[in-house]
């Protein structure tokens, strides 16, 4: 069983996210301001998201590209 300790080291801040998904960081900040995916938790001021949310994105992408 994880513990809360283990799960807040797995979460990514927009920079490693922007980095991963190789996007600015701008292009993160602006599909959250518009609410769209990946999907991201808030911590006081912080950002963060959670490795699989940033899976499911990659993996609901190639699905729009494979069928469009």
């Amino acid at each position: 069983m994880a513990t809360a300790d283990n799960t807040l080291e797995t979460l990514l801040t927009e920079h490693e996210v922007a980095g991963l998904l190789k996007v600015s960081v701008a292009t993160i900040r602006r599909r959250r301001l518009f609410r769209l995916p990946p999907e991201w938790v808030k911590i006081g001021a912080s950002v963060r998201y959670k490795p699989d949310a940033v899976r499911r994105f990659i993996e609901d992408a190639k699905r729009v590209a494979v069928e469009g």
